[in-house]
């Protein structure tokens, strides 16, 4: 897989041709600020500026438009775990206190993605989402002997790099004691504990235990109720420190649509969180003197909070086109940074820790936010038909997967699942049976050679076919294909898309 950095200029042009189209209609909105607001700006720099030529406004609007739209492609993965930390532990409504894990009592059904905010979740697990504030003291994570049993516990730093396994996959399901240690702590770690050197301040622990049914789950949560967290001083029998005062902005973006959309109210309220996560959460080194440094004409300093007051009103509302029209643009570009094939996006061989990569990292971060690394899981999204054309209820659809498919090889413990998802919400497509996914935890009727065909339709397919029917909205959606604990060959074929094997093609039933 070519990375971003080898070949800006040819991605640069389509990412600003995919712009353009996303952004059109979303220019018509509301503007940000009142036309007070705008005209004081307008004047502020009029005062302090020469009136510009037009061939240098449209000089200067080309050049804004491409500088937000990099801004924007760098800063989301964080703006995304920022409101992740807002639902999750710090805003209004807090499901878990900062160090402490929320625990899903559930698979992600409609009404538990809706309320978790998280985009495309996994149903074949019970998760759990924990944010950790490591500016104090290290924390201590005890992770359970699960017995056979699939599971894993990804962190993730607030760039969205899943950095640590301290189980699952490679790591095993035995469990052990782990210090997840803030960058600059100094000090004495207890024996028998495994130290884990953690990117960011923040960073986000989330444990996925695998379910196979309803009767399931009340085993699956034994395993997920026996992942804890406790901070040093307690681990060693003393004192915890005086809780942080926390005085967050709130994000507001539209309820009806996971927060990793960016559908901001205001859309230049992602540039005060931006500047606000990344302050306190700094990138690497080499990207503060390297990446930073040119979005000082959009008012994005290292350092200091953002504000409009001293920006051009050009770059300002090409600030806002950029934010409104970027999660559509992300939706939609999955080709750019992976292949499309047979209906389905192939991954970038880096999906989960995208280094330079930024756009990889940004489009991750919108459409499957903390997805896993290639070694612990691989997704595919499965967004049009076998002719290219986006899916929708309307139609008819069925994937045939041979025996021994590649794609839905596994490492005992591990899963392979397809799951519908609707194409507006981003969450898990509600239907009247209840059925989210199809997969090897499934009782799928195979077919005579050994191959196994899933239904995807509205309606019921009828007796011989239900089960192997995924139900499907009457509208757009999109499937996700995930192979958990993939065959090493998968990983390594990816870094090869061009003759890597795509899943079976989504065709549509004429």
């Amino acid at each position: 897989m070519r990375h971003i950095a080898k070949g800006c200029c040819s991605l640069l042009t389509s990412i600003c041709l995919l712009f353009l189209l996303a952004g059109s209609a979303a220019a018509q909105q509301e503007q940000s600020f009142s036309p007070d607001q705008a005209k004081s700006l307008t004047k502020k720099t009029e005062a302090n500026a020469p009136h510009p030529s037009s061939a240098q406004a449209t000089a200067m609007q080309t050049w804004a438009q491409s500088l937000a739209l990099q801004a924007v492609t760098y800063g989301a993965p964080l703006v995304a775990m920022y409101n992740l930390r807002n639902t999750v532990a710090v805003g209004p409504n807090p499901k878990a206190l900062p160090g402490q894990i929320w625990r899903m009592t559930d698979i992600s059904t409609p009404k538990l993605a809706a309320e978790s905010g998280y985009v495309t979740p996994n149903v074949n697990v019970v998760y759990g989402f924990g944010f950790v504030d490591l500016g104090q003291q290290p924390t201590i994570l005890t992770a359970p002997n699960s017995n056979g049993r699939y599971y894993m516990i990804e962190l993730v730093d607030m760039w969205t790099n899943a950095f640590a396994y301290p189980a699952g996959g490679a790591s095993g399901y035995e469990g052990g004691k782990f210090a997840l240690v803030g960058p600059g702590w100094k000090g004495e770690l207890p024996a028998g504990v495994k130290r884990i050197d953690c990117p960011t301040r923040w960073i986000e622990l989330q444990p996925r235990v695998f379910v196979k049914d309803e009767a399931d789950l009340e085993a699956a949560r034994k395993v997920i109720n026996a992942i804890t967290l406790q901070g040093l001083s307690e681990f060693n029998g003393g004192s915890a420190p005086q809780p942080v005062a926390y005085d967050y902005e709130v994000p507001k973006v539209n309820p009806k649509v996971a927060s990793s959309q960016m559908q901001f109210i205001d859309p230049m309220q992602f540039w005060s969180i931006f500047a606000a996560a990344m302050n306190e959460n700094p990138p690497p080194e080499s990207e503060i003197k390297s990446v930073l440094p040119q979005y000082k004409y959009l008012g994005i300093e290292f350092g200091k909070p953002w504000s409009p007051q001293g920006v051009n009103p050009v770059f300002l509302e090409e600030m806002k086109r950029a934010v409104q029209g970027f999660g559509p643009m992300m939706n939609n570009s999955t080709p750019l940074v992976g292949t499309l094939k047979n209906g389905w996006a192939i991954p970038p061989a880096d999906q989960g820790d995208s280094g330079p990569d930024y756009m990889s990292r940004a489009i991750i971060a919108v459409i499957g936010l903390t997805a896993n690394t290639a070694k612990e899981a691989i997704y595919y999204p499965g967004v049009v038909d076998s002719n290219g054309v986006p899916l929708t209820g309307a139609k008819q659809y069925t994937i045939t997967f041979k025996e021994s498919a590649l794609n839905i090889s596994v490492v005992p413990p591990g899963f392979w699942s397809v799951t519908m998802y609707d194409g507006v919400t981003r969450y898990t497509a509600p239907n009247p049976i209840k059925r989210y996914y199809l997969g090897s935890p499934s009782n799928l009727k195979k077919n005579a050679d050994g191959s196994l065909t899933i239904y995807v339709q509205h309606d019921n397919p009828g007796p011989d076919k239900e089960s192997n029917w995924l139900p499907a909205p009457t509208g757009p959606y999109y499937l996700m294909l995930r192979n958990y604990a993939p065959v090493p060959e998968v990983g390594k074929a990816l870094y090869d898309p061009a003759t890597f094997e795509a899943p079976p093609p989504i065709v549509p039933v004429k």
